[in-house]
């Protein structure tokens, strides 16, 4: 099932598997399609999730599920970004409110590597969101 969700009038095309949410986390399922648009381009011969993609992702889906400012994003604290996402992925992305402002991500996915499960890490990262009010007073 792909879901498209409309945020910020922008198209996430990911295909939501599973939302699960426990106080101040929600951790997603996501099935990365081969044919996402975000992969023309982002390179014809061996496409890959750009970061600039998983970052947007991150933002959006903290602000749909998780109760914090709805300013931009302005910082982007220790981003890692540790293996490639490819076509066709089944991947997870922990998002983890620590304030109204700042929100610690994580995508991860499963490997089968010598018949025991790894967890493989993708990318990692804390989104620090302007105060939408101090923003507006500020006008």
């Amino acid at each position: 099932m792909t879901e498209l969700v409309k945020v910020n009038a922008e198209i996430l095309n990911v295909e939501r598997v599973s939302v699960e949410s426990l106080d101040d986390t929600v951790v997603l399922s996501l099935h990365i399609p081969t044919d996402l648009d975000y992969f023309k381009g982002h390179f014809d011969q061996a496409p890959i999730l750009a970061g600039v993609v998983q970052l947007h992702w991150a933002a959006e889906f903290a602000r749909q599920y998780l109760d914090v400012n709805t300013g931009e994003v302005m910082d982007i604290q220790v981003l890692k970004f540790q293996e490639m996402i490819l076509p066709g992925k089944d991947i997870v992305l922990k998002l983890t409110k620590k304030t109204a402002e700042k929100v610690l991500f994580s995508y991860q996915s499963a490997e089968q590597e010598n018949q025991s499960d790894a967890i493989k890490s993708h990318s990692s990262g804390r989104l620090i969101f302007a105060d939408a009010t101090a923003i507006l007073e500020g006008q």
